[in-house]
C-alpha cells in the first residue's frame, strides 16, 4: 500500500475507520525501528470532526524536527498549507480536531537514534467547528495554516515554546458555556521562569470568581500553588512564575459570558530582555541551532536620552519570502523606533542578507523577532552601540566638540580625547568642551571627493579594568563651507565587526553628511594614481641611466 512504508513484518500505518480507535509506532513500547515512514489516514462519518490525543509521545529531539517526527495534517493530503503541526522530543503534542471529517498523521524516522515513540487515540467528533473553517478558510488553504482554521471551540493543550498566545475559545467572539479548558506551558528547552500577560479580558464576574473564570497556576497541575484566580471586566496583572512550568485553566458555566481573554507568554531570558548598557549583542534562541516555532520574541534597547542606537547585523538567516506576496509574511524580524511596534518601523527583514547597520532616531529601540508553526533556520546574531550625543562644529582653524556630561557619567574627562591622549576633554558647565586648532591632537589635511578636509579621531573610553571598550569616532571638518560631522567607526567588539562596510555608515550631528564608501573609494584611487605615477619615475630613471651607460 502507498500508505505503508516499512521494512517487512513491521506493522505501519493504514486506514483507520472505526469510530474510535487507538494506534502507535511501530514496536510500542520498544524503540522504533530505524529508517521508517507510516501514514495512518484516520476517516470518520462526514460531518464530524476527528479528535486526536496522544497518551505516551518519545522522538529523538531535533531543534527543528530534522531527524525523527511525528506530523498532523488537516484531510488527506499533505499539503504544506494542511499541516498542523510537526512534533518530536518529549513534550506530546496537544489534543487536536480536525476541521472536517478526516485526519492524516505521518511517522518518520532516521537511520540513527530510535526512542520509544508515540501512542495515540482518536474518537468521532461533533464537527462543531467543520462549517465554521470552511466559511473562513478557502481563501487561505492554499497558503499556510492559520489559527482561524483551527475548529471554533477547540482549546487548551501543551505549549512548549519560548512564546505564544492563547485566547479564549471563539475569541473575540462570546466563549461557549460549560467549558472547561487547560493550557499547560513549559516542559521542552526552557528552564527558567514564564511571564504571562494579558492583553484583553472580559467575561462574567462575581464576587470569588465562582461563575466564569481564569485560574493560574505555579506548575504543571491544578495541585501546584496557586498564582491567582480572576474574572470580570479587569485585566489581570503580569503573572511570573517561580518554576519552568505554569498552568492556565479556563471554565464557563451554564449561562452569561463575555469576549473572552488573549493573553500571551514568553520564556524569561532568551526570548524577551531589555538592555541599557551603552554597548551589548543577543541572538535568536538557540542561536546558531535552529530558532523555535510560534516565538514572538522581543529585545528592548533603552539609552539615557540624547543618545541614538547603531544595531549591527553580525548573522541573519530566517525562512525567507513569501512566494506570492514577495514580503516577509512567515518568520521575520522587525525593528521599531522607540519602545514599542506603535514607533515608526526601521525595517523588516526575513531570509538570508548581509544588512547594512541600522540607527534608532531616539534613544529607544525594539527588535521583534515573530516565528510562525513551521520551517526554521539559523536565526541571527546581533550586536548594538550607544552613538554618543554630540556636538561638532569647526572654524578655519578650529574644531570645537562638545558633549554633555550627562551622556557620559560615569567618566572623567581624560576619558575623552581627540587624537591623542594629550588632547583630553575640559568639563566646563554641564558639558565636556574640546576646543583645539587643526595643527594639534594628531589632525591631518586631506583630499575627499575633490576637497580639502581636516579629518581626526575622538576617542571615548569606556573601558573597566582588563575589558578594554573604546569608541572611535571620525571627526571632519571642510574648513572652506565651516561644516563639520562625526562618524562612529569602531564600537561594539571590533573583533567580530572587522568588516569596515558594516562599522562605518555616516552619522552627522551638525553640517555637512559624509558618504564613507566615497571616501574609501576615494582615497583608494588616490594611493593607486601615486604608486603608478612613483613606478613610471623609477623606471624613467631606469632607462636614462642605461642610455648613459650606452
Amino acid at each position: 500500500s502507498h500508505l505503508s512504508l516499512c521494512p517487512p513484518g513491521i506493522k505501519c500505518g493504514g486506514v483507520l475507520s472505526a469510530p474510535s480507535g487507538n494506534f502507535s509506532s511501530p514496536n510500542f513500547p520498544g524503540p522504533y525501528p530505524y529508517e521508517t515512514e507510516c501514514t495512518w489516514l484516520i476517516v470518520v462519518a462526514e460531518g464530524s470532526s476527528v479528535l486526536l490525543s496522544f497518551s505516551h509521545f518519545e522522538l529523538e529531539y531535533h531543534a527543528a524536527c530534522a531527524y525523527d517526527y511525528l506530523q498532523v495534517y488537516n484531510g488527506a493530503s499533505r499539503d504544506r498549507g494542511n499541516l498542523l503541526g510537526t512534533f518530536c522530543g518529549r513534550s506530546p503534542p496537544p489534543p487536536f480536531s480536525s476541521a472536517w471529517h478526516v485526519m492524516a498523521v505521518v511517522f518518520r524516522s532516521d537511520r540513527h537514534v530510535a526512542k520509544r515513540g508515540f501512542a495515540a487515540a482518536y474518537r468521532k467528533g461533533s464537527g462543531k467547528g467543520w462549517r465554521r473553517w470552511w466559511s473562513i478558510c478557502p481563501s487561505i488553504l492554499p497558503h499556510r495554516p492559520h489559527h482561524l482554521c483551527l475548529p471554533a471551540d477547540a482549546c487548551g493543550g501543551q505549549l512548549t515554546g519560548l512564546s505564544g498566545e492563547i485566547t479564549s475559545p471563539r475569541y473575540p467572539e462570546t466563549y461557549p458555556n460549560d467549558v472547561e479548558c487547560r493550557w499547560s506551558i513549559g516542559g521542552a528547552g526552557g528552564s527558567g521562569p514564564l511571564t504571562l500577560v494579558f492583553t484583553d479580558f472580559q467575561m462574567e464576574g462575581g464576587q470569588g470568581c465562582g461563575f466564569d473564570y481564569v485560574a493560574l497556576f505555579d506548575g504543571p497541575t491544578t495541585a501546584a500553588p496557586s498564582l491567582g484566580r480572576y474574572c470580570g471586566s479587569t485585566r489581570p496583572p503580569r503573572t511570573v512564575s517561580t518554576s519552568p512550568h505554569l498552568l492556565i485553566l479556563f471554565k464557563s458555566d451554564f449561562n452569561i459570558g463575555g469576549r473572552g481573554f488573549k493573553a500571551h507568554f514568553y520564556s524569561a531570558g532568551e526570548c524577551q530582555e531589555v538592555f541599557t548598557n551603552i554597548k551589548g549583542n543577543f541572538s535568536s534562541p538557540r542561536y546558531p541551532n535552529f530558532y523555535p516555532n510560534n516565538l514572538n520574541c522581543q529585545w528592548s534597547i533603552q539609552l539615557p536620552p540624547g543618545y541614538r542606537i547603531k544595531v549591527f547585523f553580525l548573522d541573519m538567516e530566517l525562512e525567507g519570502r513569501s512566494s506570492l506576496t514577495g514580503s516577509c509574511d512567515y518568520d521575520h524580524l522587525a525593528a521599531f523606533d522607540g519602545g514599542t511596534e506603535n514607533g515608526s518601523l526601521l525595517g523588516r527583514w526575513c531570509g538570508r542578507e548581509n544588512l547594512a547597520p541600522v540607527t534608532s532616531r531616539s534613544n529607544q529601540l525594539l527588535l521583534v523577532l515573530h516565528t510562525d508553526r513551521n520551517t526554521a533556520k539559523r536565526g541571527f546574531s546581533i550586536a548594538y552601540v550607544g552613538v554618543v550625543p554630540m556636538n561638532v562644529s569647526c572654524t578655519r582653524t578650529d574644531f570645537h566638540i562638545q558633549i554633555p556630561v550627562r551622556s557620559l557619567a560615569q567618566l572623567e574627562r581624560n576619558r575623552i580625547y581627540l587624537g591623542t591622549p594629550s588632547c583630553a576633554a575640559q568639563v566646563v558647565g554641564g558639558n565636556f568642551k574640546i576646543h583645539t586648532r587643526f595643527d594639534t591632537c594628531s589632525t591631518e589635511s586631506q583630499k575627499r571627493n575633490n576637497t580639502s578636509v581636516i579629518v581626526s579621531i575622538l576617542y571615548i573610553d569606556f573601558s573597566v579594568g582588563d575589558q578594554e571598550d573604546i569608541h572611535q569616532y571620525e571627526v571632519q571638518c571642510e574648513p572652506k563651507r565651516k561644516e563639520a560631522s562625526a562618524t562612529l567607526i569602531a564600537g561594539p567588539d571590533p573583533s567580530r565587526l572587522s568588516q569596515a562596510e558594516n562599522l562605518v555608515d555616516a552619522q552627522q550631528w551638525e553640517g555637512g553628511a559624509t558618504d564613507t564608501r566615497e571616501i574609501k573609494s576615494q582615497d583608494t584611487s588616490d594611493i593607486i594614481f601615486i604608486s603608478i605615477c612613483i613606478l613610471a619615475g623609477l623606471l624613467m630613471v631606469i632607462a636614462v641611466v642605461g642610455l648613459v651607460l650606452l
